[in-house]
């Protein structure tokens, strides 16, 4: 290699290595913290080692999620060029090289399932269904009307799943498992709605399943949806099989309700939602929300 040669591949190496990190979306590990449900609810949290085991489920999640994205990517690096937004994501723009995405793709894949294996057989299998069930969606599934969110939903409930198998939980409420497919659906809806406002004729071009979306139709879903998500969780607070706090959790709807009005105001008023885990993070009063509500859990549960 002459020494010309040696700078030009040194700096391939690292934008493909920007790249993949992008690919990879690391922000939206933030999805996968709720795989620690089953710990918090189940008065496991200052367990030691049934918080160690959580965390490496929760690692495991997270790389799993991250090959998930590359695949996603790579079936569609040609539709996301004609998306204002996504035309800039590594594979489309070509920042990275689909043979280095493949070869990520792969070992990230490969070494989550391994972690979860050894915790425990049933963990493994739920990622083995996790990944299935995204290849599922990635190549067919997400082109399926109402269909497409539901398969995005089945993913948070498999999150919280992993959690439980974990832990062995003793005291964990079904109405759980409600609430957290419920509002998986309300988010991904709203990133429908968001995308057809977006995208407008062109929302056909980019996924095939909005063609059978319009807005009045997303507007009655995400409105049935937000409301039995809010019932669901009232339910689930007062549950006497719901974690040692019984009906003091009442206490935290209010930070509930405010959470789904909160994010119909962004997705209604300023026209967001494409990406309601940045959301999450970039909205100061969402997530002054959300740390409210986690440590009014936690008080509740362990304090008071």
């Amino acid at each position: 290699m002459s020494s010309s040669s040696a700078p030009a591949t040194l700096a391939g190496e690292r934008n493909n290595l920007a790249g993949l990190l992008r690919t990879m979306r690391l922000r939206q590990w933030i999805k996968s913290v709720i795989v620690y449900a089953a710990l918090v609810f189940d008065g496991k949290l200052f367990v030691p080692e049934l918080f160690l085991k959580t965390t490496i489920m929760f690692v495991a999640f997270c790389l799993l999620a991250s090959s998930v994205y590359i695949i996603n990517d790579l079936v569609d690096m040609e539709k996301d060029r004609q998306h204002p937004r996504k035309r800039n994501r590594p594979l489309a723009s070509g920042q990275l090289q689909p043979a280095v995405a493949v070869g990520a793709a792969g070992g990230l894949a490969f070494l989550s399932i391994a972690a979860a294996f050894w915790l425990s057989p049933w963990a493994g299998v739920i990622l083995l269904v996790y990944l299935a069930q995204n290849l599922a969606y990635s190549f067919w599934l997400k082109n399926i009307v109402i269909i497409d969110v539901m398969v995005l939903a089945l993913g948070f409930l498999l999150r919280v799943l992993a959690g439980v198998v974990v832990v062995e939980v003793q005291n964990f409420s079904p109405w759980l498992y409600v609430c957290v497919t419920l509002l998986a659906l309300f988010l991904g809806f709203g990133k429908r709605r968001h995308e057809l406002v977006l995208l407008e004729e062109e929302a056909a071009n980019h996924r095939s399943s909005l063609s059978e979306y319009n807005l009045s139709l997303l507007d009655q879903i995400i409105g049935m949806v937000v409301t039995a998500t809010l019932v669901a969780y009232t339910f689930y607070s007062f549950d006497a099989t719901t974690a040692l706090a019984h009906s003091k959790m009442l206490l935290t709807v209010p930070f509930v309700f405010y959470m789904l009005a909160r994010y119909l105001y962004l997705v209604h008023v300023k026209h967001l939602g494409g990406a309601p885990d940045e959301l999450l993070l970039e909205d100061r009063p969402l997530l002054i929300n959300s740390i409210l509500w986690a440590i009014s859990v936690v008080v509740l549960i362990y304090v008071w």
